[in-house]
């Protein structure tokens, strides 16, 4: 319900420099042409631009059609929709970028490419062919982030057999809903933002403060 337009309008979770490695301190939303969040060159501009304006004329569309039809009936039909597809882009998310065994670099160690790795790739059952392989190719998305879908199989397969004999591909084989419950129960915190960092489970900071 609210993690992911927190993210879109206020950039919550997301990157904590700029792309030029500038501290972020500002307000990065997804919808300002201005927002650093972008690269400042007229071909993003017009790209966040008419995507903002998409995203205004869907809610002058939603209002006009609420005005038509009654406002109770088009929540009905749209809000358990849009929550549908929000819980799938948080599922993902989550998913993507948390597990016990991926590292999370502070400032000093940080590097584009170690970044770029420190995501997973899972199965997802029948979902993963009816959501494009989202879920099953996204080291590769970090690492070529212009890719188009339709490649990204291809794109995965010639990644792993790269990256995975010098251990630097993961993978999860678990099955997502067992996966999700486990990373629920494990992924809570991190001790620092220095240095290389695990998630930890809340239990055992509990029992680090007890003793």
């Amino acid at each position: 319900v609210l993690g992911w337009p927190m993210y879109l309008v206020f950039n919550s979770t997301g990157a904590r420099r700029t792309l030029d490695g500038e501290r972020i301190k500002t307000i990065h939303d997804h919808f300002r042409p201005s927002s650093k969040l972008f690269p400042a060159n007229g071909r993003w501009n017009t790209r966040v631009f008419l995507s903002s304006v998409g995203c205004l004329a869907t809610l002058a569309g939603l209002v006009w059609l609420g005005s038509v039809i009654g406002y109770t009936r088009v929540g009905l039909l749209y809000v358990p929709a849009y929550l549908w597809c929000n819980a799938w882009l948080v599922l993902y998310t989550w998913l993507q970028h948390t597990s016990p065994e991926l590292p999370h670099y502070g400032d000093e160690s940080w590097t584009w490419m170690k970044g770029a790795l420190s995501t997973i790739d899972r199965p997802y059952g029948v979902f993963d062919w009816m959501h494009h392989h989202i879920g099953s190719t996204h080291v590769a998305h970090h690492v070529f982030s212009n890719l188009p879908c339709y490649h990204a199989q291809e794109a995965t397969r010639a990644l792993k057999a790269y990256l995975e004999p010098k251990k630097l591909y993961n993978y999860d084989g678990t099955n997502f809903v067992v996966a999700l419950w486990r990373i629920a129960r494990d992924c809570h915190y991190v001790e620092d933002v220095k240095g290389d960092q695990y998630y930890k489970p809340l239990r055992q900071a509990k029992s680090a403060k007890a003793h």
